[in-house]
């Protein structure tokens, strides 16, 4: 595969900063000028112009989607690379039609696991509650739950549902699952009792979401799983903010029917007007799941490796449609 120098590189969405400082930008040539923006721009035309000059572009991961109508207005654009190994947000097709080289970067470990049982330990002892009582001059507000002995709804049981489901487990839950594929097989050997869809949310005292995001999980959870879950009972999603229907959680939330763990949302950067933001009983995280020290450091150093392969005219982890 033929290929050409680079002038511009834009990294973007480096929401805190730290792009530069944990890779060996280094290596990469003198006369390759980066340029980083911190910011998402959800304007197509406006980002547009900003990516317009850019012949290199490093995305974080879904932050920013690469859909052919953008690519279509980006014509310099030659070398796309995404952190991690697949981007379901960009059109490969698209991209590989206009002659774009899109790459990937490895990633370590399944740190969106963490997440998922930080939200869940912190909903069950209320401690966001407990801390700021705390720090408000009283003492013990809120009667936690622990996680022994109560039942736990994995939904997706794939690479991360059963590490989350083995962590459950290990806390003495009895853990259930559900997915359109799963089998009773599969389901035992990721420690879980295979059960129906409604089985689960009207069992679980806790569910939690591992799927990927596509037109058969789009909304898979709505009114009706909400309404059948326990009073009290937690929602969790780690996984894509469009897998539950935001106005029946919104509505569920306000309720007071039960709680949530999100870290993901149906609109990323989360609107500061977003309902959510004021609905009872939920925990929100600004999705963390994949943004830890390890992963940085594989994303960045993967990314120079990548810009490094096309500059000698074989590029790596290249992503086919």
């Amino acid at each position: 595969m033929a290929t050409q120098g680079l002038k511009r590189l834009a990294i973007l969405d480096d929401y805190q900063g730290v792009t530069l400082s944990m890779g060996p930008w280094s290596r990469l040539p003198s006369g390759l000028d980066v340029t980083v923006f911190r910011d998402t721009l959800k304007d197509q035309e406006a980002l547009a112009a900003r990516l317009h000059p850019f012949d290199a572009i490093l995305a974080m991961r879904e932050r920013t989607p690469f859909p052919a109508s953008l690519l279509e207005k980006l014509p310099n654009l030659r070398l796309l690379i995404t952190t991690g190994e697949k981007n379901r947000s960009f059109d490969i097709a698209a991209a590989k039609a206009k002659g774009i080289t899109v790459c990937g970067t490895p990633s370590v470990g399944a740190p969106t696991v963490d997440i998922t049982w930080a939200l869940i330990l912190n909903l069950l002892r209320y401690v966001p509650e407990e801390m700021a009582s705390l720090r408000a001059g009283t003492w013990q507000t809120h009667l936690g739950t622990a996680a022994g002995g109560l039942t736990l709804g994995v939904v997706g049981l794939g690479k991360l549902g059963s590490r989350v489901a083995k962590v459950g487990a290990a806390l003495g839950m009895k853990v259930i699952a559900w997915s359109q594929n799963l089998t009773a097989e599969k389901a035992a050997a990721g420690g879980a009792e295979l059960v129906d869809k409604a089985t689960l949310f009207a069992r679980a005292d806790v569910v939690t979401l591992h799927l990927v995001l596509s037109e058969r999980s789009r909304g898979i959870v709505g009114a009706p799983e909400l309404q059948a879950m326990k009073p009290g009972a937690i929602l969790v999603n780690t996984s894509r903010g469009p897998l539950v229907d935001q106005a029946a959680l919104v509505a569920a939330l306000q309720a007071g029917r039960i709680r949530a763990g999100l870290d993901v949302f149906d609109e990323e950067p989360l609107p500061a007007d977003h309902p959510l933001l004021s609905c009872p009983g939920a925990l929100l995280t600004p999705h963390l799941g994949y943004a830890t020290t390890q992963n940085y450091t594989a994303y960045f150093q993967g990314a120079v490796e990548a810009i490094e392969a096309y500059l000698a005219g074989s590029p790596i982890r290249v992503i086919e449609p």
